[in-house]
């Protein structure tokens, strides 16, 4: 959109593209070549969004009660460029810039507010949408033996399968609202809502810019789709929360530091023992964690991937912090020593049954980190 706001008539602006962006309705489109590819994008395109272009952005804004300013920020906000003042927008393009106003008129959202939320939704669904197209439709669309083009199988394919996945992301997204609110409803102060006390953990493929140096293209993305599975489906089978992932690296967080250990150790465990990954190594910290647009900020973020550098290959290494947290809550001894003199003297009878530990924690050495003073990391295994 244009940040334009005078009331002056908007004027249409000719590009080589406006085959695409700005075709009246019941126009022909040219016979083959590019005029035809247009005409299948447009087709597409009001199949997706269920309607035709009808506004400018100009117009777009007026007929939803909005600056054009503020319309702007918000389509920048959703990740789209500026389109100048081409007849692009549809009628539920107005009806999101109502909305999205309507929340700041009621008082419900600050202006900036409604601009992170536009923000945090288009980053999202974009991802999302290139996924989809990128490793669902194009495996779907193979030029199959009728003679039909990729082109020409995408419409109908899409046509069937629209309904079905706007069906399926608004169930999983009221399922992960559902999850995420009962997250803040069980945080025990109004602080914790936003700085929470969280287990922080990132997670490190070794070697991996050697590995993009010797595998083909296609090896590469197998590996880091084959990595970024196996993650999250460990991450969210043992209740934690997959934060984001960064090609070689994953990051990760629970609200218990016993869930956090032993989903950095079945990380390990996993890749260990399969032959096609690189060693992995897991760094984990514990404490206040600021919380925005889904991601996570501050110390202990930058505590847990420092650990996870220096962490030796197939290890996971955690802070002083998390250490502690996990003998408050009775997942490892405070002191191996005392919990070893326990157990001798309950197979000798004269003491009561140790407890049960989990996980077992072995100090390492002291060493400076740059920004975060010196550090003590710990090394977390299993129990006997």
């Amino acid at each position: 959109m244009s940040a334009d706001d005078s009331g002056a008539t908007p004027r249409e602006v000719a590009t080589e593209d406006d085959a695409v962006r700005d075709v009246p309705e019941g126009e022909p489109p040219e016979a083959g070549g590019e005029g035809e590819e247009n005409s299948i994008a447009l087709r597409l395109e009001q199949l997706i969004l269920g309607a035709d272009r009808r506004y400018t952005p100009f117009q777009a804004a007026r007929s939803a009660g909005v600056s054009m300013d503020l319309a702007a920020r918000f389509w920048r906000a959703m990740g789209f460029a500026d389109i100048g003042q081409v007849k692009a927008l549809t009628e539920a393009d107005v009806l999101a810039l109502r909305r999205l106003a309507g929340l700041v008129e009621a008082g419900l959202l600050s202006e900036a507010m409604a601009v992170q939320v536009a923000r945090s939704t288009g980053q999202t669904t974009a991802r999302l949408a290139d996924w989809q197209i990128d490793s669902f439709l194009e495996g779907l669309t193979e030029p199959q033996d009728s003679g039909l083009t990729r082109t020409e199988i995408t419409y109908p394919l899409v046509e069937l399968l629209l309904p079905e996945l706007e069906e399926f992301l608004v169930y999983v997204w009221r399922r992960q609202l559902a999850a995420a609110t009962g997250r803040v409803v069980r945080a025990q102060d109004d602080a914790e809502m936003v700085d929470r006390r969280l287990a922080v953990g990132f997670a490190d493929l070794v070697g991996f810019t050697r590995l993009t140096r010797r595998l083909e293209e296609e090896e590469l993305g197998e590996l880091v789709e084959a990595f970024e599975t196996t993650c999250s489906d460990l991450v969210a089978a043992h209740g934690g929360r997959l934060i984001k992932t960064l090609g070689d690296e994953v990051l990760f967080s629970a609200d218990d530091a016993g869930i956090a250990a032993e989903i950095g150790l079945r990380l390990i465990e996993t890749m260990t023992n399969d032959e096609t990954m690189p060693e992995l190594r897991v760094g984990i910290a514990f404490g206040t964690v600021t919380t925005r647009m889904g991601d996570v900020f501050g110390t202990t973020v930058n505590l847990a991937s420092r650990l996870t550098s220096i962490a030796p290959k197939d290890t996971v290494l955690v802070d002083e912090a998390f250490a502690e947290e996990l003998g408050r809550i009775g997942d490892a001894p405070v002191s191996e020593a005392e919990a070893a003199a326990a157990e001798k003297a309950a197979e000798e009878g004269t003491g009561a049954a140790p407890p049960s530990y989990r996980f077992a924690l072995q100090p390492m050495w002291q060493r400076p980190v740059r920004g975060l003073g010196v550090v003590e990391p710990w090394l977390l295994t299993r129990r006997g």
